[in-house]
């Protein structure tokens, strides 16, 4: 039996934060997402041993300022193309600049800097995973998909998927049904 899972990534990774900071015992804030402010200094041992307890999910402690920024460029994209609750309709570039505090210009030669691709190319990965989680949900139309991820057109978004995945939305959509067809009569 095969089970479709949706969860929030902002969750997800605040909860395990939570967990492992207090089985270290440690008193922190949660300042936002990926920062913790911590309200005591570590021990080369607790910071060890915090450093190998979040490993354990992939989560890394980021200690290089540009390296940050970037995180923090990220953790935005992700939070405004997978927020639930409201559509950004304003440019990605204005969107970052302001909420960041820093150039888009900046912001876009640091990002490709340390990472090796675009701003742009990240928005649209995480754009397509997204689109790919609503079609498993299947709750919405394509055109419903493509007016909530701020795309022009329905042929924009399936553009930019099928350049992505290699195949259509349309195709995928079908082989999600068809998996559960099989599925149901197994």
């Amino acid at each position: 039996m095969k089970l479709f899972v949706k969860f929030d990534f902002n969750a997800v990774c605040t909860k395990v934060l939570r967990e492992k900071l207090e089985e270290l015992d440690l008193k922190y804030n949660i300042l936002g997402f990926g920062e913790v402010e911590l309200l005591e200094k570590l021990s080369t041992e607790k910071y060890n041993s915090f450093t190998d307890a979040l490993s354990d999910y992939n989560i890394e402690i980021v200690e290089n300022q540009k390296s940050i920024l970037v995180q923090k460029i990220k953790d935005t994209i992700v939070d405004m193309v997978f927020n639930e609750d409201t559509t950004v309709n304003v440019k990605t570039s204005v969107y970052l600049a302001d909420t960041l505090g820093h150039s888009y210009g900046y912001l876009s030669n640091l990002f490709s800097e340390v990472t090796y691709t675009s701003i742009e190319n990240f928005i649209i990965l995480q754009k397509i995973e997204y689109t790919k989680q609503l079609i498993i949900k299947g709750n919405l139309s394509l055109t419903e998909i493509s007016f909530k991820l701020n795309y022009s057109s329905v042929a924009h978004l399936s553009t930019q998927f099928k350049n992505t995945t290699g195949i259509t939305p349309s195709a995928f959509q079908r082989i999600i049904t068809k998996r559960r067809e099989i599925q149901q009569n197994n």
